[in-house]
Formats: C-alpha cells, structure tokens, sequence
C-alpha cells in the first residue's frame, strides 16, 4: 500500500514538470520567438498532456505500477 502511494506522489511530481516544461516551451514560442500559436492548437497540446497522465494514473491504480502491457510470453 505504501509503494502504490509512493507511484502515485512519483506520478504527480513527473506531471507537474512535464507541465513546466511545456509552459515554459509554449511561452517561449509565443512571446519570446513571436511565432503566433492559435488556442485551439494549445489546447490541443494541453489535452494530449491531460490524456497521458489521465493513463499513466489509471494504469498505476489498476497495476500497482506505470509499466505498460508486457509483450514477453511467459
């Protein structure tokens, strides 16, 4: 029980720096190189984010790990 709530502090420290890198990446695009992002596309960005961390924290609770399907037979 102790691990599963290790992964899933482990989990949200990984979430919240791949969401400073994106931000800080998205910032520079946008104010410090000039190149003009639509909202839809920032969006989009964001929800693609959301979607892997939504799996990553399903599968962490369904498996116990982050690990995907294993495609060894045993």
């Amino acid at each position: 029980m102790i691990q599963l709530a290790i992964n899933i502090l482990w989990l949200l420290i990984g979430a919240i720096i791949i969401c400073g890198v994106v931000y800080v990446v998205l910032y520079g695009l946008k104010n410090i190189a000039g190149i003009p992002i639509p909202d839809r596309i920032e969006q989009g960005v964001w929800f693609i984010i959301f979607l892997l961390v939504l799996i990553a924290a399903l599968s962490l609770l369904a498996t116990g790990s982050i690990h995907g399907p294993s495609l060894s037979v045993r």
